[in-house]
């Protein structure tokens, strides 16, 4: 069984899915060649987000935290290396920014990465997961839908994602993307949590729950314009 056909069988796609890609233009706008599996899987199921929990990015989507062929994979770069830095105790990448391609999010702010090496293999990119820009990774030595096979699957226990994660049968939630709909609001939990890592790499004294106050949220802004 492959492991796409695995992972319908956990996650029954929708029975409508928008269009495929073009993925030659998508690969030519990134510069780089993507997996066959993860072009597999978008075509497959479109966007949403499996087990409630974890969105992937598609490419030339309108929310620039979701979208595969915006600015956010390289921001991410420079925000984790920022971060880094400014801890008073730096700690170690498990690769060199430039190998890391920001490709998916989980409903707390963590960020699913590919480590893109070999660089003209993408098959053997592995995963790599991030724990909202801090010290903690995690690394999968697959694909990303063998990633999301194994984790849905209970096979895989990913450190930072939440204890009660399978208590519900996994399953894929379809989403537009319109600005009413989940995608949206994983938009926005997305972009808080970089609003608070960028907060406390700068000296604000941010808790790490509750409202951010519009001063900070201002000041973010116009360090990271759109």
């Amino acid at each position: 069984m492959t492991s796409l056909a695995a992972l319908t069988a956990l996650c029954m796609p929708p029975a409508v899915v928008p269009p495929a890609p073009d993925w030659s233009q998508i690969e030519d706008t990134l510069g780089m060649p993507l997996p066959q599996d993860y072009k597999d899987l978008i075509t497959t199921y479109g966007p949403g987000q499996f087990g409630g929990f974890i969105t992937l990015c598609q490419p030339y989507v309108p929310s620039e935290w979701a979208d595969l062929t915006g600015p956010m994979p390289a921001r991410l770069r420079q925000q984790i290396e920022e971060v880094r830095q400014a801890a008073r105790d730096p700690w170690q990448l498990p690769q060199s920014p430039e190998n890391l391609f920001a490709m998916g999010v989980t409903g707390n702010g963590d960020y699913l990465f590919w480590v893109t090496q070999p660089a003209d293999s993408p098959d053997r990119w592995i995963v790599a997961v991030n724990e909202a820009l801090r010290a903690s990774w995690f690394a999968y030595n697959g694909s990303v839908t063998e990633f999301l096979v194994s984790v849905l699957s209970g096979t895989t226990s990913v450190p930072m994602f939440p204890a009660d994660l399978l208590d519900h049968t996994p399953a894929f939630i379809p989403s537009t993307l319109e600005s009413s709909t989940p995608a949206a609001a994983a938009r926005t939990s997305v972009s808080t949590r970089a609003i608070r890592a960028w907060a406390n790499a700068n000296g604000y004294d941010l808790p790490e729950r509750g409202r951010i106050p519009s001063e900070i949220i201002d000041a973010w802004k116009r360090e990271n314009p759109s």
